[in-house]
């Protein structure tokens, strides 16, 4: 089952991580049908860290693009055959699979080449122009029995490598058997024997003739084996070359590529090779799918629900090749984009964890008790414990309920987070500026950037100039319009923010003083509903 993956946004914080847990869990129980997957867009930061810890939740796993890969369009169910089987059963296994080749593994499983369609005709029409032979394909004499459907009458198991002929002419006639070469002959005792006298390995006597007592004993006293096949004398000709292994024709370096290997990457080499497919290996080289011409050909997107952000910029890489399902956000509506209509929600609340609680609700279902932590978790911290200007009665709300489910006291819980996650002093300032940081698309194009630290005193504010130096970088680098730096101080109840940019615009928009690029806002909390809305509109 293709999975559909539940995504909040890069650098995700608390609210982002939780969203995406909580609710691919109720999505699940709405909806077995599918396979809901929680998945993070990057590394999760202290205070998330903490609060995966405290809740006994699962880290969701990275998803580094949403960009189609080799997993997501090759065929899982394919044939696959040792390097000893014969060439018909292959041959057989790729018909009966519509398939034009079939992978070729070694006894540890791994892959050694494909044996095509391409190969097998020429081997067709290379026995129609000459004798039929199995020199360059040494083959086994139980092979050869179970390709004839027959019965070794005589002969020690072993390993033939002759001519094939069709023993049909008069017994006096030069027919050009030679030593360690097949015979095929029918109910004809003069021509058994002189087969054998001429050096056969080998005699095979067609539509189940049996050999005369004379063959018998020539047989035996020359060590030459005989098979008695039901089969007639040209279809068991044909049916003796088959039984070659399938090493003897495979190609021995076939198209392959990892799982994870990009479809955009895979595509034009598919389309040239001449059996049209790769072959989709695991870290052990061992054959795991394939990928055909036919899997190309408008293949399914990767589909996705995203929570928690509607920003391109802060969605996964390629969020424009997916499908997304579904929007459940708490901030404006931004600049992403859908092909078909959707259900999306921005609702006015302080948290995404506070929509999905309420849509647990109103499916008459409870979150588990480690998805029920987290969610709690996020609303506090994205509220700062209820204390943000975007913080509504309905969080509030979500917040008593969680209490009571939990038995917990979630104010005690909000101070504990964030007492223990609010000492950034051991991380670099790149790691600071970059690690909640949210970029905003302005009218004429451009973008810029809003990163935000909650801390508990001014400390930070000591590294001013180191932080600086960072935003200016990443401005440059990134080509924004500004890149600034909430610095939020939860006990204090306010902000001074550090901006890269036109610092007088934005000291403007909030009515307040500047000083070397830094605006101090007393009682600003909310980057969501107090800062970026202003910045956006005074840029």
């Amino acid at each position: 089952m293709r999975p559909i993956y539940v995504a909040g946004h890069r650098n995700p914080d608390s609210d982002s991580i939780a969203s995406a847990i909580g609710y691919a869990e109720l999505k699940t129980r709405l909806d077995p049908a599918n396979r809901y997957v929680p998945v993070r867009l990057g590394d999760c930061n202290s205070q998330t860290r903490w609060l995966l810890e405290r809740s006994g939740a699962a880290e969701p796993v990275n998803l580094p693009h949403l960009m189609l890969r080799a997993q997501d369009v090759m065929q899982e169910r394919f044939p696959v055959a040792r390097h000893d089987d014969p060439i018909r059963e292959a041959g057989r296994a790729m018909i009966r699979a519509d398939l034009e080749l079939v992978p070729i593994v070694g006894d540890d499983g791994a892959l050694e080449g494909v044996l095509t369609e391409r190969a097998l005709a020429r081997r067709f029409v290379r026995d129609s122009l000459r004798t039929s032979t199995i020199e360059d394909a040494p083959t086994e004499l139980t092979a050869i029995v179970a390709a004839l459907e027959g019965e070794l009458v005589t002969g020690e198991p072993r390993r033939l490598a002759g001519r094939v002929r069709v023993y049909a002419t008069d017994v006096s006639s030069d027919v050009g058997i030679s030593e360690g070469d097949i015979v095929v002959v029918g109910n004809r005792p003069e021509a058994q024997l002189s087969a054998i006298e001429l050096g056969a390995a080998l005699v095979v006597l067609s539509t189940s003739a049996q050999p005369s007592p004379a063959a018998l004993e020539a047989a035996q006293r020359r060590g030459t084996a005989i098979i008695v096949s039901p089969l007639d004398s040209y279809v068991a000709g044909r049916m003796i070359t088959l039984a070659s292994p399938c090493s003897a024709l495979m190609e021995r370096a076939p198209l392959t590529v990892p799982v994870d290997y990009l479809v955009d990457d895979m595509s034009e080499q598919i389309k040239e090779s001449h059996y049209g497919a790769a072959v989709a290996v695991d870290a052990d080289n061992r054959p795991v799918g394939l990928v055909t011409r036919s899997d190309l050909v408008a293949p399914q997107r990767r589909r996705v629900v995203l929570v928690d952000h509607a920003e391109r910029a802060q969605s996964a890489i390629g969020i424009d090749d997916a499908e997304i399902l579904e929007i459940l956000d708490h901030h404006h509506i931004g600049s992403i984009e859908t092909r078909i209509p959707v259900t999306a929600t921005f609702d006015p609340v302080g948290s995404t964890a506070t929509l999905v609680v309420e849509r647990f609700r109103q499916a008459g279902m409870e979150p588990s008790r480690s998805t029920a932590v987290m969610l709690l978790g996020a609303v506090l911290a994205d509220t700062v414990i209820l204390n943000s200007a975007t913080t509504t009665a309905r969080d509030h709300a979500v917040v008593e309920y969680l209490e009571r489910v939990l038995a917990i006291d979630a104010a005690q819980l909000g101070r504990e987070m964030f007492e223990a996650t609010s000492d950034v002093s051991d991380l670099s300032a790149h790691e600071i500026v970059n690690r909640d940081a949210k970029r905003y698309q302005l009218r004429g194009g451009q973008e810029i950037c809003i990163s935000q630290v909650e801390v508990v005193g001014d400390a930070l504010l000591e590294r001013r100039e180191e932080l600086m130096a960072v935003l200016d970088h990443e401005r440059s680098q990134r080509e924004l319009a500004m890149c600034a730096l909430m610095i939020t101080d939860v006990a204090a109840k306010g902000t001074v923010m550090l901006v890269a940019g036109d610092v007088a615009a934005v000291a403007r928009s909030f009515g307040a003083e500047h000083s070397d690029g830094t605006v101090a806002l007393p009682g600003i909390m909310s980057r969501k509903k107090e800062v970026a809305p202003r910045l956006m509109t005074a840029l």
